[in-house]
């Protein structure tokens, strides 16, 4: 993965761009006035420019027009890879959110599944104890019923009997 941080080669170029920069702003006013600095001399040598010095100082600009458009395609791929590398870090987040969001879902419905078995379990037993005592339920009752009646058959005065009257 490229660092964003800014190597030494690429901060001196940036220095030396904005040099060039602040050179370009005086050397127009330089060569229209002959002058080597904004402030003029009297001396009347220090005004005078030659052919070759002007040719010079053109091929100077030119050469500093020519590394600042250098740089500045430098910078140019720099930000399209920048933008690039930008472009895939959203790509890949918006991939793990999707997969992470598939992988809770996942565990929702297992657990939503296993909650309605459990359910279904809890509900199965319930019968079955419903079951169960319904029916301890009927043969008490057919035992009570078996008892009364022969506690019919006997005359009135022994129903008060122990159960050893009964056997």
């Amino acid at each position: 993965m490229t660092s964003l941080m800014p190597k030494g080669s690429a901060v001196a170029a940036l220095d030396t761009l904005r040099l060039i920069g602040r050179s370009l702003e005086t050397a127009p006013s330089r060569i229209s006035s002959g002058n080597r600095a904004e402030t003029a001399s009297d001396n009347a040598a220090y005004w005078s420019t030659t052919g070759t010095e002007l040719e010079e100082m053109v091929s100077v600009v030119d050469a500093m027009h020519q590394y600042t458009i250098d740089i500045a395609a430098a910078f140019g791929a720099l930000s399209s890879r920048i933008s690039l590398q930008t472009d895939f870090v959203a790509d890949l987040r918006d991939s793990i959110d999707i997969g992470v969001r598939r992988l809770v879902d996942t565990d929702m419905t297992e657990e939503a599944t296993k909650l309605k078995a459990l359910q279904a379990q809890q509900q199965l037993a319930i019968q079955s104890l419903s079951i169960a005592n319904s029916n301890s339920q009927t043969i008490l009752s057919l035992f009570q019923s078996s008892a009364h009646e022969k506690q019919g058959s006997m005359p009135p005065a022994d129903r008060t009997g122990s159960i050893d009257q009964f056997s």
